[in-house]
């Protein structure tokens, strides 16, 4: 039997109904990952700045690719993983760290999911540090690539309160409207250290500008690739995402602008379908990074999403966040990377009793074992109040005090920043309308957005809104 380590009495064990798999049949977006596409919605926006190449240990490019909500087995029935299996090394004791989606991508660039058990709106705040503060430190490199997010640093719709997401129309069947980007996807603009700083937020880009930037070869060092809602299989299934690799990352993967003889791509899910299981998740690292001798090998130590953090850390010798990525049971280096670097493993492995329960809790902190990364000018008092130990809020019915709104927008790559909204939250929907230099914008009802930062971005953008 595993271990579980709970912090509150509540555990939610339940799978909701959210996803819920639709009858569509694979249309590729754009003619090849190479072309930019008016599917894509947002324009784009000249190449990406990056400075010189640091090389790391083991690795010099990292590119992270999110597939959602799919339980293991399911994708080892998928004939495309399968293949893509025999081109690097599976690992098959990957986990999630809880559910559901968005708490996942929060700890995958931030060390932890900070109290959030849901899929609600989040901001958190300037104060704590991300995986961009360590890289940057170091001037590495990075981006994040966001399939059908409508303009750089995007944070929200218009006025009328469209919300954080994007609808817009549906190309696959070129009838009614889709919502194909979700903000709940895009863990690194829900942190105030990133949407708030304008240079970083407009490194969080949409896939023309992926397409440019690649023919340019100017992808980052560190990357976070978010396909749209029914490429990443949240509203499909595993064969429709099988469609959307053979179309996109195959040919990729011989691309040398994408993968270099030294980039590591990690091919994972958010986490399972099923909540009543532990979150064992297929996860493949790719890439000709990937020793060669490795390939179509299987490892099975103990990872979780938070090595995927603590790699890149041992890779370009970076500091830590002090949170997941050093928990010595959740912090296994890539066993490649940790020959490389010299980093030494928990042992945990196989089917061991010590790997923990993953659903809705929290695994408790061990000793730290690298030192900790405090940005300058940080009150380190703040950061031990705001949250002084790993707890989910949601699951005790406790309210997350980084609920509302900072009124953070942009446009034209210029920041509009408004006062909070005293709306509240509530889930978004409706359709999209209007366009602006740097994209289409939507109209609806949105979720704790606010309503002076969304009637500035839409007077920027030139869209005339009538109530």
């Amino acid at each position: 039997m595993r271990t579980a380590f709970l912090f509150g009495s509540t555990l939610a064990l339940s799978v909701p109904s959210a996803f819920a798999a639709i009858a569509q049949s694979f249309a590729p977006p754009a003619a090849s990952p190479e072309s930019s596409s008016a599917n894509y919605t947002g324009q784009t926006n000249g190449t990406i700045s990056n400075p010189a190449l640091v090389a790391g240990k083991a690795f010099d490019r990292f590119i992270q690719i999110w597939i959602e909500n799919t339980d293991y087995d399911t994708a080892a029935s998928s004939a495309a993983f399968q293949t893509l299996s025999k081109q690097g090394v599976l690992f098959n004791q990957f986990y999630a760290v809880t559910h559901p989606s968005e708490p996942n991508y929060l700890a995958a660039v931030g060390g932890d999911f900070f109290g959030a058990g849901d899929d609600n709106f989040y901001h958190i705040p300037q104060n704590v540090s991300t995986i961009v503060d360590l890289l940057e430190a170091k001037n590495i490199s990075w981006g994040s690539y966001q399939e059908n997010m409508p303009s750089d640093g995007f944070t929200c719709a218009d006025l009328l309160l469209k919300g954080f997401n994007f609808t817009q129309k549906n190309y696959l069947t070129n009838q009614g409207e889709y919502t194909y980007y979700v903000r709940k996807h895009n863990g690194l603009i829900v942190f105030d250290s990133v949407a708030n700083v304008t240079s970083r937020a407009l490194r969080i880009r949409n896939f023309n500008d992926f397409a440019n930037d690649l023919k340019a070869n100017d992808i980052p060092q560190w990357n976070f690739i978010t396909p749209n809602l029914v490429n990443d299989g949240h509203d499909t299934t595993i064969d429709f995402v099988g469609d959307w690799l053979n179309y996109w990352l195959f040919p990729l993967l011989n691309d040398p602008n994408f993968n270099t003889n030294r980039t590591v791509i990690l091919l994972t899910f958010d986490e399972t379908e099923t909540y009543t299981i532990n979150n064992r998740i297929y996860t493949l690292a790719l890439g000709n990074g990937v020793p060669r001798d490795l390939w179509g090998t299987t490892d099975p130590t103990f990872y979780t999403h938070y090595s995927a953090l603590s790699t890149v850390e041992a890779n370009w010798g970076l500091g830590a966040l002090g949170r997941g990525d050093s928990n010595a049971t959740l912090n296994n280096v890539f066993a490649f990377v940790a020959n490389a670097t010299g980093w030494k493993n928990n042992g945990i492995s196989g089917d061991s009793p010590d790997i923990p329960l993953h659903r809705a809790e929290h695994v408790r902190l061990q000793p730290r074992r690298r030192p900790i990364f405090v940005a300058p000018g940080v009150d380190t008092n703040l950061t031990a109040a705001a949250l002084p130990a790993p707890v989910n809020l949601t699951a005790q019915g406790k309210p997350n005090p980084w609920g509302v709104d900072p009124g953070i927008a942009y446009v034209n790559g210029t920041q509009v920043i408004s006062p909070p909204s005293p709306t509240g939250s509530g889930s978004g929907s409706g359709s999209g309308s209007g366009s602006g230099k740097n994209g289409a914008l939507g109209v609806g009802v949105g979720q704790g957005v606010s309503v002076a930062a969304c009637f500035a971005l839409g007077i920027a953008a030139g869209v005339l809104v009538v109530f």
